[in-house]
């Protein structure tokens, strides 16, 4: 056995294990090639492969040592040849001369390898570091959540997870519209707007009937349909769908005033108390209506999220507005109020704790109903944010619930203009790599993403959380 070194692989060279089958790669039809194998990775990163044409000639390629090949050709050669995919190259030449062109591509990449793959230092998948490189990566991935979605997430009927209601269904379109807005006209797209229309009710509302998230199926059901309206296709039906919201709103409507702790926020529609997560889905949804910060139910909402806030004197006149005083967000303020971290046993310093996925949550909001980044309770919100810089957790929360904070982080960034995030310890983040890093790093095989750390609301179902990371990555381009 012969070995060649080099920064990137250690190459087996003799004896070498061939065999033939037909491989497309990329736009590239399929074609007799040999495929030599395995490679014994010793980067924790990357191995540098090179693809050769027949004349010796080579260009770069990249593999990806975690999931295989960075193209569709992956199934293709997983079939014909069963080995590990993680650390083979393959060559459209003959037998006899690969161990030529093995040796020739050991010496080259010792040289030009280090120069061609840029390691990203938040991630071990791809390197982002320019614009054009984020953008390609975040089509590519986009490509294949989108394609799982259509091709193994949706229902004959057009729903996905349709125990939802119209739900999942909505963020799904919304994720797909947003990266392929073209596929408006497509029959996955139709077919799943087709099953939001035929579940318009009489009161205006859109959500299956005898549900208890009204407000939640309502508001995700008008992104849908905005994002795949041509022209005034579906006015009626959004007119209506924004009356209802307005009505649900939490106000006088209810018997209550602007002193309730309740007042100007949604809950999920079915009279119990309002909360942050609903009532800004509520605000996305007159936002994509043309609502702007002037509009009453948006500045009635402004007064309920200001008392979701840790901070106090500037708007949160609850009892828990001095507490914790950090800054950030908690999940509701009404009926005693309620956060959803889990206060460890034996502390009783009170107050409700504050997590990253409610401020995210709250910073956009606020951002919607017309702050600026003067206002104390963004710089309150910032403050909380650059003291919890986290991508790995939704911080106070851990695992749970983390695609949903990856969606209002990304979201929230963006309203606020923030392209490079300086940490509480003088790190700048450049959020968008980071983040897009880190889903690309996430996605599964067929292209779907999953919480592999925590199911809690809905986290282990591939259908939302895919949706949830497209629409993250839709904020992440350059």
């Amino acid at each position: 056995m012969v070995r060649v070194l080099h920064p990137y692989v250690t190459l087996p060279l003799l004896p070498l294990r061939m065999r033939p089958c037909r491989l497309g790669i990329g736009d590239h039809p399929k074609r007799p090639v040999w495929l030599a194998g395995p490679l014994r990775r010793t980067s924790p990163d990357w191995s540098a492969g090179f693809l050769f044409a027949s004349n010796v000639a080579f260009s770069p390629f990249r593999w990806d040592t975690a999931s295989g090949l960075t193209d569709d050709a992956t199934a293709d050669v997983e079939e014909a040849f069963p080995l590990n995919l993680n650390y083979m190259m393959e060559f459209p030449m003959p037998r006899f001369r690969v161990t030529t062109a093995f040796l020739i591509a050991s010496a080259a990449s010792t040289s030009f390898a280090p120069h061609l793959f840029a390691q990203d230092s938040a991630s071990t998948k791809v390197a982002v570091q320019t614009p054009e490189a984020l953008n390609a990566a975040i089509d590519q991935a986009a490509n294949r959540g989108i394609e799982f979605l259509k091709n193994r997430g949706q229902g004959s009927d057009g729903a996905f997870s349709p125990e939802t209601g119209v739900a999942v269904t909505g963020i799904c379109v919304r994720a797909i519209l947003d990266h392929h807005p073209s596929d408006a006209t497509q029959p996955a797209v139709k077919k799943a707007v087709d099953y939001i229309i035929d579940r318009v009710q009489t009161d205006g509302g859109i959500y299956e009937k005898g549900s208890t998230h009204r407000n939640y199926e309502t508001s995700v059901a008008i992104g849908a349909l905005v994002k795949a309206s041509d022209s005034d296709q579906f006015n009626s039906e959004l007119k209506r769908a924004e009356a209802f919201l307005k009505e649900i709103q939490w106000d006088e409507s209810e018997n209550i005033d602007d002193s309730n702790p309740a007042y100007g926020g949604a809950g999920y529609g079915s009279h119990s108390r309002p909360d942050l997560s609903n009532t800004t889905f509520m605000l996305d949804a007159l936002k994509d209506l043309g609502n702007d910060a002037n509009d009453e139910a948006v500045q009635k909402a402004l007064k309920f999220i200001s008392r979701t806030q840790n901070l106090a004197g500037h708007g949160n006149d609850t009892e828990h507005a001095d507490k914790i005083n950090d800054g950030g967000f908690y999940y509701t303020p009404a009926a005693g109020g309620q956060s959803k971290v889990e206060v460890p046993e034996g502390d009783d310093g009170g107050g409700l704790r504050s997590y990253g996925s409610m401020t995210y949550a709250g910073l956009k909001s606020m951002i919607f109903a017309g702050l600026t980044s003067e206002d104390p309770r963004v710089r309150a919100a910032m403050d909380f944010i650059q003291k919890n810089y986290s991508l790995s957790d939704n911080p106070g929360m851990g695992k749970q619930g983390l695609y949903y904070y990856y969606h209002t982080f990304a979201k929230a960034l963006d309203a606020a203009g923030i392209q490079v995030l300086t940490d509480s310890e003088g790190v700048n983040h450049n959020w968008k790599r980071e983040l897009t890093s880190t889903l690309l790093a996430a996605q599964q095989d067929d292209g779907s993403w999953v919480n592999s750390g925590s199911s809690r609301w809905m986290e282990g179902d591939r259908n939302l959380v895919t949706a949830y990371a497209l629409l993250a990555l839709k904020y992440c381009r350059e």
